[in-house]
């Protein structure tokens, strides 16, 4: 990240000369004489847009100079920036890479800059452009070749930080105090009526009684108290928030968009991405083989006080991890048809995951 104090640029005030800046901040001897600006991806909360740039004496320049970057800013929409800010979005992306980035193996952009003003809107990420790889397609889904290597890479952010009692003193990583009321499930059933009125024709009636009873009970994950074990979870694992890179025959995962990273319960991450990710056919027989992988490699990765039998029941409650995303953020960012459509298939997929899996027993 840039060594030395830079404003916060807009896409307006951005400019050759704040790129030259920062690039001289890290030691980059590049010259920007011009750059193109293109919109990519399709965030809800964040604008991310790709800067190619025109150098001056391209050829002398050394292997780390970019050619293109990801600049992140927050949305246009009002609505949007404003639930960035209230659910801490905009401070925990850029607290990411600030303070947490460098202490995971999991595979992360690298960064250029992070800053924010207080907890946003303001705000400004630059990061590696990840061409060739592609986004994930969260209405697409995945096959089982993209799962397994998307949860290889997901052991890289909680087996580092398994039950790692330091990280509890980052109160913007999780707020104890906030965490331990009923916030979430407040702000869940204060939506749930509007998100079954509109997604109700897209649900099955078993999915909808789902969905509705994590609402209806006084005990459900929602209002577990802080989980043991716990790590840090992504909260948001799915393919939409992945890059992609199948070139060279492999298959390569690239995690992006941390605006909910916090601490949890590491099952949800691994329940959460298998219920969005695949559609039910296509999960029901690879599902328990996807877990067992996860799992190995996790242990392979140091974490020795888990066992099979805990992992395997934590992953069952966590089919519920995508319901609070789904319900609430559908109904707080800016409406889009796209949106309208991956918010369905998610309520869907997530509906049907829980239902697969028995995991009902655990809301009393």
């Amino acid at each position: 990240m840039s060594a030395i104090p830079l404003a916060i640029p807009t896409e307006a005030s951005i400019s050759v000369d704040w790129f030259n800046q920062c690039f001289a901040s890290l030691g980059l001897q590049t010259q920007v004489v011009g750059f193109t600006a293109k919109q990519i991806g399709t965030g809800q909360i964040g604008k991310c847009i790709r800067y190619s740039f025109d150098l001056k004496n391209v050829e002398a320049q050394t292997p780390d100079v970019p050619l293109s970057v990801i600049g992140k800013y927050p949305a246009d929409d009002e609505s949007s920036r404003m639930t960035g800010v209230a659910l801490q979005n905009f401070l925990k992306e850029v607290r990411f890479y600030q303070q947490l980035q460098d202490r995971l193996q999991i595979k992360t952009p690298k960064c250029y800059f992070a800053e924010i003003i207080d907890q946003g809107p303001e705000f400004f990420v630059l990061l590696e452009d990840l061409a060739p790889g592609e986004q994930g397609d969260q209405l697409l889904g995945c096959d089982p070749v993209v799962a397994k290597a998307a949860l290889t890479e997901l052991v890289g952010l909680h087996a580092p930080s398994w039950c790692d009692q330091s990280l509890r003193g980052l109160t913007w990583l999780r707020d104890e105090e906030l965490a331990q009321s009923s916030a979430t499930m407040d702000m869940y059933r204060a939506q749930l009526d509007g998100f079954i009125e509109r997604f109700a024709p897209h649900l099955t009636e078993d999915e909808q009684w789902i969905i509705k009873q994590v609402g209806a009970v006084e005990n459900s994950p929602f209002t577990a108290s802080f989980p043991e074990p716990f790590s840090l979870i992504h909260v948001d694992y799915r393919l939409d928030n992945l890059m992609i890179d199948r070139s060279g025959g492999g298959c390569k995962i690239t995690a992006l968009d941390w605006q909910s990273i916090t601490l949890g319960a590491p099952m949800n991450d691994v329940a959460y991405f298998i219920g969005a990710g695949l559609e039910p056919e296509v999960r029901r027989p690879v599902e328990e083989d996807l877990v067992k992988g996860y799992y190995q490699d996790l242990v392979n990765a140091g974490v020795q006080d888990f066992g099979w039998e805990a992992c395997w029941q934590n992953y069952r409650s966590g089919a519920f991890a995508g319901f609070a995303v789904t319900v609430i953020a559908s109904m707080l960012v800016q409406r889009t048809e796209r949106g309208d459509e991956m918010f369905a298939t998610m309520a869907r997929r997530h509906a049907r995951h829980a239902l697969d899996l028995n995991a009902q027993e655990f809301l009393i």
